[in-house]
């Protein structure tokens, strides 16, 4: 499983790989291999904003008529379960 490889990395990142190895208890070769995985599942999930104007683009939803009938259904609802 070794695969042995070279970076020049700057005194920043060095010392804060360092920091973390200790900080942690692992070498300095487990933080780079958490960060990467951490970084891999980050770049896999989807991007909220990017689906929520796909969804306004795409023109699916609820017309505001619709929407208002419904949200007027649920305060009737709210008032009926308080016993008002």
């Amino acid at each position: 499983m070794t695969h042995r490889t070279t970076f020049a990395l700057d005194e920043g990142t060095m010392t804060r790989i360092k920091g973390l190895a200790e900080r942690w208890d692992v070498s300095q070769a487990e933080v780079v291999r958490r960060a990467v995985s951490q970084a891999e599942m980050a770049a896999s999930k989807p991007d909220p904003v990017a689906m929520l104007k796909q969804l306004h683009s795409a023109g699916a939803g609820l017309s505001a008529s619709s929407a208002e009938a419904y949200l007027s259904e649920v305060r009737q609802d709210r008032k009926t379960w308080r016993g008002r």
